[in-house]
């Protein structure tokens, strides 16, 4: 009797044994697929996040791009508009100090003899007040005999330099003051002056 007891305790051991073994198996397994499924799981955050950072890096280069193109054009048209108004300013000062008294002189009996276009009429010429009073001085005797017309010299507040002048007695004018002359001319460089920023911009 106490062998057979001896047997069942020996089978019970053994039976607990392979079920603890079995249990400890399938635990194991278990763990192991659940790790797996975990290290997928965080391969595939890892990979989403790395993509979504390369995307966001991306986006960011681009909108620098963005931005860095938009200040280089804005710097280039506001260069542009000071270059610009710096050049009208310049040609302005350079057609006021080409034309004193004594080229006015000249000037304007060249186009009083040739430019007029056999209006009747008193020949109306706008001016600054001091080359009005220098040309009144000097020249306008000598201007009305050698043309052989009747010039009416008018003081102008907004002229700063240059004249206008009307063959019809102020019907109509032809405007060669400084401001005019330097915007004629500033319309004829402003293309080349595009070229050189657009060049420059190039490199």
């Amino acid at each position: 009797m106490g062998e057979e007891i001896r047997d069942l305790i020996e089978k019970i051991n053994q039976d607990g044994i392979r079920a603890a073994e079995e249990k400890a198996r399938e635990i194991e397994a278990a763990a192991g697929q659940q790790a797996g499924e975990i290290l997928d799981r965080a391969g595939h955050e890892a990979e989403n996040m790395l993509a979504a950072a390369r995307e966001k890096i991306r986006r960011e280069e681009e909108n620098e791009k963005t931005v860095l193109a938009q200040a280089g054009r804005d710097l280039l048209l506001s260069l542009r508009i000071e270059i610009g108004a710096m050049l009208g300013r310049i040609l302005e000062g350079e057609i006021r100090e080409a034309l004193p008294p004594e080229a006015l002189f000249t000037v304007l009996s060249d186009m009083i003899r040739h430019g007029n276009t056999g209006e009747s009429g008193d020949i109306t010429v706008f001016l600054k007040k001091e080359d009005l009073e220098g040309l009144e001085t000097h020249f306008l005797h000598r201007l009305r005999e050698e043309t052989k017309k009747n010039i009416v010299l008018t003081a102008a507040d907004g002229i700063s330099g240059g004249f206008i002048i009307s063959y019809d007695g102020g019907k109509s004018c032809y405007d060669y003051t400084d401001r005019a002359l330097a915007a004629y001319l500033g319309a004829r460089l402003k293309p080349k002056l595009d070229r050189i920023l657009q060049d420059a911009a190039k490199e």
